[in-house]
């Protein structure tokens, strides 16, 4: 699953690019996120006046209280637009092999029922192993309040890359080489949202309507008059635009460039993957808090 750290650490390479330095690594973000949630713990159960913006500031932020206890041990290891629903890359990308992208993924094993008469101490799950690798996504847009939440930029991968160099590069890829927009500015960093989706569990659907919505992100490809089609939706697109599967389908085909008749869209031969994915998401202030917090020399 995408954490808050992984966020973090988009916000940190595009913001790096844009000012000319050197960004932190994952790990350091991760070590750093670490130190810096205790703090705002701190603060929040302090009385004293002084830490009253940042005890307020850990009430505002559950994500990160919460994350707090696990973030040394797991933060190693679907995002969308609220008004676009465009969420994903207009390039083409390379589909899995059914072992590529999930195997690290999954959860531990849930214990069998007859472990009731085990004692506690030897009942308690192996946490999973850290997620270092994973099909990705990176997605930004801009929040405005005129204008709300718009999609500034999305693309991804359907093979599995390490986190620590796979989400910097989708990051910058996502924000400068989106061909859809221009490339993010300076300028625009303090309006900008990134969303990180880590995709699992791909699996070929029987049919086009072999998914659920809510659910699963699809991926569809295509032949329409001698011409290969492809494009993708991540789980969350959907839901958000408030479209039935039927309306999903001809949407994503129309992406992919088809121009065919709406009402002929079922007499396309469609094959479709189907996808999980769990997003995380963060605005650029959250980000900035914790920069600050770094340079003035506490996240070092």
């Amino acid at each position: 699953m995408a954490t808050i750290e992984h966020c973090l650490y988009c916000f940190e390479a595009l913001a790096a690019h844009l000012e000319n330095r050197k960004a932190m690594t994952l790990s350091e973000v991760e070590k750093s996120f670490a130190e810096y949630t205790k703090t705002l713990d701190a603060a929040a159960s302090s009385d004293d006046d002084e830490t009253t913006i940042h005890g307020s500031l850990a009430k505002r932020l559950p994500a990160l209280r919460r994350l707090a206890a696990t973030s040394t041990s797991t933060s190693s290891s679907s995002s969308s637009s609220s008004s676009i629903g465009d969420s994903s890359s207009s390039l083409p990308l390379t589909t899995p092999s059914s072992t590529s992208s999930t195997t690290s993924l999954q959860p531990p094993s849930l214990l069998s029922s007859d472990a009731a008469d085990t004692p506690a101490t030897s009942i308690c799950p192996t946490p999973p192993p850290p997620i270092t690798a994973s099909p990705l996504f990176v997605t930004w847009n801009t929040v405005t309040p005129r204008q709300g939440t718009n999609l500034r930029g999305c693309i991804g991968t359907f093979e599995a890359q390490p986190l620590s160099t796979g989400l910097s590069s989708y990051a910058l890829t996502s924000a400068l080489h989106d061909t859809r927009f221009s490339p993010v500015s300076a300028r625009e960093l303090p309006t900008l949202e990134v969303a990180v989706t880590l995709l699992t569990d791909f699996e070929d659907a029987a049919d086009a309507m072999d998914w659920d919505l809510g659910t699963h992100g699809i991926r569809i490809s295509f032949t329409y008059h001698g011409r290969r089609y492809g494009a993708t939706y991540l789980p969350d697109v959907a839901v958000e635009q408030g479209w039935t599967k039927e309306e999903t389908l001809v949407s994503l085909m129309r992406k992919a460039g088809w121009m065919g008749r709406k009402d002929k869209w079922a007499e396309v031969e469609l094959k479709v993957v189907r996808y999980q994915g769990k997003r995380e998401s963060l605005g650029y202030g959250e980000y900035k808090k914790w920069r600050d917090w770094v340079e003035r020399g506490k996240g070092k």
